[in-house]
């Protein structure tokens, strides 16, 4: 059993105290600590027990095991800590440098094109932010892998790419020729964002075409190799990207991601509205934030209101996709790097459903 606090109850172990610990191991030949030296990799919290690994240069990985170990014993001493697990992981070799330049705009390109070996593209889509649209995205693509699923995810919410973080991947993607890009791979799902191509807090100054010639290179230059389907975690809102997607690529459907209360479901309709414009189905709405329970005595409490999505839905002649609860364990999760849906739980159990009903419906 951890420690406890004055009350008795077990002490949240976050994300923060991991790193305050680790910024107390040195790392040597740098003169600064492994988190000063950006070693440290896929740190994820669950719970009481604490992974990560560290990044190193694989000439020196041997002589690097003494702060592998005292890496591992200081987040095990952290209050609320029962168990901590590191390990040493090699860089990768140098390679030439994908070729995503900052102001490339789009090639030429005939009208809906297939993505090859990607057999169906779905789009996550919201008409305002902060709804929870890269949560569904990340969790759904892990719960389709989960389910047996080759599936791929793309970031392509260019101005805030959040998918590095809530996978627990930081690594910059590598290119054998400098055209074609490699993606990274975590929870079982094939990755890429422009988050990966950036400096971490680096600001992306695009103007649409610029956008657009992103999202053409991300799809195009990924080396997706043979997918069942490919998540898009697309911006919020009807902007460059959405309609470059929807009018260059083949599209099989998009998600529509709204919290209960009017003034959400009023920017899911635009959403809505910009796919019928572009002729790309729409497969459902799943509604976020549904329902809170209170982890002490079980009380069922609807913060952002309930139903309000499924009624939208109904009315609308969608089918509804299902209700996501609003709960803690799926915000850790995603800042530790490893998707609620990748466990168990409420939540867990809640991506599963949905990604078990497009799979049961022959969607993917």
């Amino acid at each position: 059993m951890g420690e406890q606090d004055r009350k008795g109850a077990p002490m949240t172990v976050t994300r923060e105290d991991v790193l305050a610990a680790l910024a107390t191991v040195p790392m040597p030949g740098t003169g600064g600590s492994v988190v000063e030296a950006d070693v440290v990799r896929a740190l994820a919290v669950d719970g009481d027990r604490v992974r990560f690994l560290l990044e190193v240069d694989p000439a020196v990985g041997k002589e690097l095991e003494p702060t592998r170990a005292a890496a591992e014993a200081a987040v095990a001493g952290i209050p609320g800590v029962a168990g901590a697990s590191a390990l040493l992981t090699a860089h990768a070799a140098a390679a030439p440098p994908p070729d995503l330049k900052i102001g490339r705009h789009p090639t030429p390109q005939a009208g809906p094109a297939a993505v090859p070996g990607v057999q169906r593209i779905i789009a996550i889509a919201s008409g305002k932010g902060g709804v929870g649209k890269s949560t569904l995205a990340a969790n759904l693509a892990v719960a389709l892998a989960r389910e047996g699923r080759r599936t791929g995810l793309l970031d392509a919410d260019i101005y805030g790419p959040s998918q590095p973080r809530m996978m627990g991947v930081s690594q910059r993607p590598r290119s054998p020729d400098g055209k074609t890009i490699l993606p990274l791979h975590a929870h079982g799902v094939t990755l890429m964002s422009i988050g990966l191509m950036l400096k971490e807090g680096e600001a992306v100054v695009w103007r649409g075409p610029m956008l657009m010639g992103a999202l053409q290179q991300m799809m195009g230059q990924v080396v997706w190799g043979d997918l069942d389907v490919l998540i898009v975690d697309l911006p919020p809102g009807t902007g460059d990207v959405q309609l470059t997607l929807s009018q260059k690529y083949r599209v099989a459907g998009a998600i529509i991601v709204s919290t209960p209360q009017d003034v959400a479901l009023l920017d899911a309709r635009k959403a809505i509205d910009m796919f019928d414009k572009t002729r790309v189905p729409v497969l459902g709405i799943v509604e976020n934030m549904s329902t809170w329970v209170c982890p002490n005595c079980g009380h069922e409490t609807h913060l952002f209101g309930h139903g309000g999505a499924r009624a939208e839905a109904g009315r609308l002649g969608l089918p509804f996709l299902g209700e996501i609860p609003l709960e803690l364990a799926t915000r850790v999760a995603g800042d530790g790097g490893t998707p609620v849906a990748a466990g168990d739980g409420p939540g867990a159990r809640a991506f599963r459903a949905v990604a078990r009903r497009l799979i049961d419906e022959g969607i993917v």
